[in-house]
């Protein structure tokens, strides 16, 4: 059989890789967009590098939208078979693939707008909110730990990583005659200190290992200061600059997370007596589903929730619903926190929240997740002086700070961690995806230097043979 790293290779979007048996059978793992690109993105999104309809089964890690995002598109395209997931994994794609083609409307339709101003043809939109809410009939959720066939050469087993409610990693076994192998695809890799999920779980014992390297050169600051962090840049900002604090982040998990940190802060009477926005419908709705799903949630919130029964909700939590409140904000001078997707500053809300509040000195944004290199996000963070958002240039004289415990991704010795179910002498090899090249290298002499062999970086559309 062969492995095509279609996206997600040296690069941390776009997730898709396929595997192809010896019998012809077609397993896609992941299917997702590549995102902050600029002008490349929407090419790169429609050059899937495979037929959809020649695609046997799709398998899926976990509902980001790098990961999930092209779901809809393949199925306009001719995909036909059944997506497997996670029952979490697919209650959450249910509202983010459905959200982002109704972004992908509104873009088209802005953007077309200025193409007829220019003589140019109208284009259309990779996929509408209809199309995503169409393709949800093709999802079959399995709970984790159980077995299953696919194929009656192919069984599979989700198993949770950790990274966001639902997330597993993949593992599969194919027979090929009297051989059988034995295939982990590692999806996103969770944390071993998150306050709401479970840590991540061992996983079978794989031949290959398809692992994601986000983080593979870094290790993240200890959990348990980054709420004390995320009380400093409160008082800081709201109660001493009398200014907003703008927190970016993504709406599935990174957003709980925060809300739940503050919620904890309010009960030990810390919090100062401001109000707190969540603007972002998606944010509220994966909020509720992740309350249908406790069943993810680790020991410590468990205990929490004996006292207290929403640890999502208080009194200044205000979840904001339309664009008219969220436009209501801008005006209002007042100071007060911000939770606004999406967690790159790419797009969504709070992209005009920056737009309105960057060069106000006392206005603090504060990023809590990673931003690929050429997002807005990482512009900000890394200190650009000036930076373009909606074709307009602005100066960056908010405060900017940065609480890195709160990624979602594990670090590179977390990943080690995670490793260390499995029997090294078995590995045949491990294949590094997902993310930046130079992190994978050095991730890859990480992993030597710890007794793992083979290690290997496949290219953007390369196949190799296992």
């Amino acid at each position: 059989m062969n492995i095509e790293f279609l996206g997600a290779a040296k690069e941390v979007t776009g997730s898709k890789h396929l595997i192809t048996t010896i019998k012809g059978k077609k397993i896609l793992l992941d299917c997702g967009m590549f995102q902050g690109k600029g002008l490349e993105t929407d090419a790169l999104n429609r050059d899937l590098g495979f037929n959809p309809s020649e695609i046997d089964y799709l398998l899926l890690s976990h509902p980001h939208i790098d990961h999930s995002g092209l779901i809809p598109y393949i199925i306009k395209l001719g995909f036909k078979g059944s997506i497997f997931c996670t029952p979490a994994t697919r209650d959450l794609c249910s509202i983010m693939l459905a959200d982002s083609g109704n972004i992908q409307e509104q873009d088209t339709y802005t953007f077309n707008k200025k193409r007829v101003r220019q003589g140019l043809p109208e284009v259309e939109p990779i996929y509408t909110m209809l199309d995503a809410q169409e393709a949800m009939q093709y999802f079959i959720s399995i709970p984790y730990e159980r077995d299953f066939l696919i194929d009656p050469d192919i069984s599979v087993r989700f198993t949770d990583n950790g990274h966001i409610l639902g997330s597993s990693t993949v593992n599969i076994t194919i027979k090929e005659g009297r051989k059988k192998t034995n295939i982990a695809f590692t999806g996103d890799i969770g944390r071993y200190s998150k306050r709401i999920l479970k840590a991540p779980q061992a996983f079978p014992q794989a031949d290959y290992i398809i692992m994601e390297s986000t983080y593979g050169d870094r290790l993240h600051d200890d959990v348990s200061t980054s709420e004390q962090q995320l009380l400093d840049a409160v008082v800081h900002t709201c109660c001493k600059k009398k200014g907003k604090l703008i927190i970016p982040s993504f709406a599935i998990g990174r957003a709980q997370e925060v809300i739940y940190a503050l919620d904890r802060l309010e009960r030990k009477g810390l919090l100062p007596d401001i109000d707190v926005y969540v603007d972002s419908p998606l944010s509220l709705n994966a909020t509720n589903i992740m309350r249908l799903h406790t069943e993810c949630f680790n020991d410590e919130i468990r205990e929490y929730m004996k006292t207290d029964k929403d640890p999502f909700g208080f009194e200044k939590l205000h979840y904001v619903r339309s664009a008219e409140e969220s436009k209501a904000l801008n005006s209002n001078h007042r100071p007060m926190i911000i939770i606004s997707a999406s967690g790159m500053m790419e797009a969504g809300r709070v992209k005009h929240h920056i737009a309105n509040n960057i060069e106000d000195k006392k206005t603090t944004i504060l990023a809590v997740g990673y931003c690929a290199p050429t997002t807005l996000g990482a512009k900000i963070i890394r200190g650009d002086n000036v930076v373009s958002i909606f074709g307009t240039q602005y100066f960056v004289r908010a405060e900017i700070r940065r609480i890195d415990s709160y990624s979602a991704h594990a670090d590179y010795q977390e990943m080690l961690t995670y490793l260390s179910c499995q029997d090294k002498k078995k590995i045949k090899k491990i294949f590094l995806v997902h993310g930046e090249e130079e992190t994978q290298i050095n991730f890859a002499n990480t992993l030597n230097e710890n007794g793992y062999k083979n290690i290997y970086i496949p290219s953007k559309k390369e196949a190799v043979m296992i």
